[in-house]
């Protein structure tokens, strides 16, 4: 997307992601540099995993089909895994159990018949289709789905194609994310909508194609590794720096085809400005968000206590 900080390194190729994987990557870097400069004092094996990607496809199942988790001539004991987001400087979150939402695309392609849009009546108008389709998605999540299990549906794209102003389209296509976190929501979620585009397609004498796309399952936290993990923060970062949440975050991270394998803990890290604290702080993805890579060294030395004090508890 195109980068509206105003910062004078801003992308100016249209190429800004703004869901900090640069500070990601840094901060293993930095890990990767303490751990080994203690490398006669480590415990045991340590791999750094450098993702080629974690939206869409997503990095980390393919790196695990290549072997990742065996790279050191063993199977991984537990894994980490640090994200950052908009909040205080440098406070790190997590909690036991899910910590984020499995990801998941809708796609719905309205078909009606195009034509003049002087004469309505003589087409099947996809456009006000597609919008009662929207509205009943909302309603159908608001008022079908249980509200202890919660579900996000955002419709983000609606195309007509590129038809003129005044030509009533044969189709219009809605892509849409749905995040959920378990496995009973998402098939509930899935059937319902495909339900509601069908019905309210056909009551104006239409079709639609429904197609759902299973992306990313939840991010299980393993209890133990998380509690662990918590105790090791603290002792670096002192504990009014490391936080346990109550819910999950309704993102979803590619971490979790890892968690699936080994036992594993990912971590929320605070990462706004501190002149941005009484300001909207803008989430990822936005095109002004904003992180202040003063948290790096902190991200690396968290990183670096969480494998030196599992290899540690692994040989006491």
């Amino acid at each position: 997307m195109k980068e509206l900080t105003d910062l004078p390194f801003a992308s100016t190729n249209g190429a800004m992601h703004s869901c900090g994987h640069d500070l990601h990557t840094a901060g293993l870097i930095g890990a990767a540099k303490l751990l080994a400069a203690h490398r006669e004092e480590l415990p045991g094996n340590v791999v750094f995993m450098f993702q080629p990607g974690e939206e869409g496809e997503g990095g980390a199942r393919m790196m695990i089909d290549e072997g990742v988790l065996d790279a050191s001539g063993e199977r991984a004991i537990a894994a980490y895994a640090i994200h950052v987001a908009p909040g205080p400087t440098g406070v790190f979150a997590t909690k036991r159990g899910c910590a984020t939402a499995s990801s998941n695309q809708m796609f719905i392609t309205v078909k009606g018949r195009g034509g003049h849009g002087s004469q309505p009546q003589r087409t099947l108008d996809p456009v006000p289709v597609a919008a009662q389709i929207i509205l009943g998605i909302q309603a159908y999540v608001a008022r079908q789905m249980n509200a202890f299990d919660p579900v996000v549906v955002s419709v983000t794209q609606v195309s007509t194609g590129d038809n003129a102003i005044n030509v009533i389209p044969d189709t219009v296509t809605l892509g849409a994310t749905i995040r959920s976190l378990t496995d009973e929501s998402l098939a509930r979620v899935r059937d319902g909508l495909k339900g509601v585009a069908e019905s309210t397609a056909q009551a104006y004498g239409m079709e639609v194609d429904y197609d759902f796309v299973t992306l990313y399952p939840p991010t299980n936290n393993d209890d133990q590794t998380t509690d662990w993990a918590v105790e090791d923060m603290r002792s670096q970062m002192g504990d009014e720096r490391v936080v346990i949440i109550s819910e999950p975050m309704m993102g979803s991270e590619d971490f979790a085809f890892v968690s699936a394998q080994v036992p594993g803990t990912f971590v929320g890290l605070s990462a706004s400005p501190p002149e941005n604290a009484n300001a909207q702080q803008e989430f990822n993805h936005s095109p002004r968000v904003v992180f202040d890579d003063a948290v790096l060294g902190d991200q690396a030395a968290a990183m670096a206590a969480m494998a030196y004090g599992r290899l540690a508890r692994e040989t006491s």
